[in-house]
């Protein structure tokens, strides 16, 4: 009797166990179909050359003419051929004229290279950028692997940050070294002193001045990921900036406000 009670019990617990399995089975089987319908769907959209979806969010790497940056961007679908893009980025800005020396010195048989430095430069000049625009399909996919075209065009508030620019030299009358900045009371050395290197970004941040300004850019954006549920884009535009006060980046060079210049950003991001 015992032992028919335990082969109830034992036929019992393994029937249990494969209708377990058996229904986590069906359940992935669902989400695998349900996927495997959305993908389906998502093609044939795509095929249409039929945006499809609501929402987009994406990072970028920017280069520009005189410089770099980063961005955030979200985006709001109006239609199947209109967004709306809010976008928030980060430029450091370069002068034409700046160029990155790399003083030597020699110990014996040893040669020791200073930090580089750009000579003559006043201040680093960043952007945070805060803007809105509207995103317009020009051509869509005409099949699953071809490229969808945007144009973009956005504007907004750009904050201007200047931080002064340190490098290290040798003062001979006191036999020590120091940090200058071009402006300083001791700038002189920077003629008279033996330079040793830049200071990096260890100096200025607590001398930051601020400069409000706008910005406006046009571009045309490339997208060329097989689904649009994911983003992998090139763009390429111009961009403007106005400053309501001079920014002033290196010495013996006329301070501006108006800034233009060109860029390639590279764009990685989703959708749904």
């Amino acid at each position: 009797m015992k032992r028919i009670i335990v082969v109830i019990i034992c036929l019992g617990v393994t029937l249990g166990v494969f209708s377990q399995e058996k229904t986590t089975e069906q359940r992935k089987e669902t989400k695998r179909n349900q996927k495997k319908e959305k993908i389906n769907r998502l093609m044939r959209l795509e095929e249409e050359g039929v945006p499809s979806f609501y929402k987009q969010s994406a990072f970028g790497i920017k280069i520009n003419t005189d410089g770099w940056g980063l961005s955030y961007e979200l985006g709001r679908a109006r239609s199947v051929t209109r967004a709306t893009l809010y976008q928030l980025e980060f430029n450091e800005k370069k002068h034409a004229k700046e160029y990155k020396a790399n003083l030597s010195q020699t110990v014996g048989s040893f040669v020791f290279f200073g930090n580089p430095f750009i000579y003559g430069k006043r201040n680093a000049f960043y952007q945070l950028k805060l803007a809105a625009g509207q995103q317009v399909l020009i051509g869509g996919k005409s099949n699953k692997n071809g490229v969808s075209v945007y144009g973009i065009g956005t504007g907004g508030l750009s904050l201007g940050v200047l931080r002064p620019y340190y490098i290290e030299v040798e003062d001979p009358l006191q036999n020590v070294t120091r940090y200058i900045k071009y402006d300083s009371p001791d700038s002189l050395l920077f003629i008279n002193g033996r330079i040793i290197g830049g200071a990096g970004l260890s100096k200025g941040w607590n001398e930051m001045k601020f400069m409000p300004g706008l910005h406006a850019k046009t571009a045309l954006r490339f997208d060329y990921n097989r689904f649009n549920t994911v983003i992998s884009a090139i763009e390429g535009g111009i961009n403007a900036e106005y400053y309501f006060k001079d920014i002033e980046q290196m010495a013996y060079s006329p301070s501006r406000k108006l800034f233009v210049n060109a860029y390639v950003s590279f764009l990685f991001g989703k959708r749904k």
